[in-house]
């Protein structure tokens, strides 16, 4: 009878311990997986950069510092490594974008481009993607952050190297906006 209570006791822990497991790791894949999505719009905002850059050139050639200045930021964007400097660097570069479209208010034949009409839809457009991404991102690191805090789960989170996940937020962010 002890040997039977003690084998069940053992299927019952290994099954524990093989169901937390697979959680944990569903619970990490849900945050690559935002943060992927998360990467997709900000890669498609980096994209959307130069074709800007060159069309306001078109139309304001003398502003070389704040086209500068976004081309500048939007590289530093690309190359931060981490999720607290990607924060920085693309709340950065968000700024010198509000400053570029900025720009139409100066020029009235840029204000009337079709291609730059189109491209602040586009950059607009790619905004409200990044906000929904990062709002799924954090929700998604949220949920595994607790998941891996609750009781009995973080017995076993330490252990197999399950971490916190970092949220993504934005700093100081003004929202890029259509006129005209």
């Amino acid at each position: 009878m002890v040997l039977w209570f003690a084998g069940f006791v053992l299927i019952a822990l290994l099954a524990f311990v093989i169901i937390t497991f697979n959680e944990l790791v569903a619970g990490r894949n849900g945050v690559r997986k935002t943060w992927a999505d998360i990467d997709v719009q900000l890669q498609r905002r980096h994209d959307l950069v130069p074709q800007l850059v060159a069309t306001v050139k078109a139309y304001a050639d003398h502003e070389r510092n704040t086209l500068d200045a976004v081309t500048q930021s939007r590289a530093r964007a690309q190359a931060s490594s981490s999720i607290a400097a990607r924060e920085q660097a693309e709340s950065e570069l968000a700024g010198q974008l509000t400053r570029v479209l900025a720009l139409q208010e100066n020029y009235p034949d840029l204000k009337a481009s079709a291609n730059f009409l189109q491209l602040q839809r586009e950059l607009v457009d790619t905004e409200d993607r990044l906000q929904a991404a990062r709002s799924d991102y954090n929700e998604a690191v949220r949920g595994y952050n607790v998941q891996i805090q609750n009781f009995p789960e973080f017995l076993l989170a330490r252990p197999f190297g399950f971490r916190e996940a970092e949220f993504f937020q934005a700093q100081d962010r003004t929202p890029v906006s259509v006129s005209g």
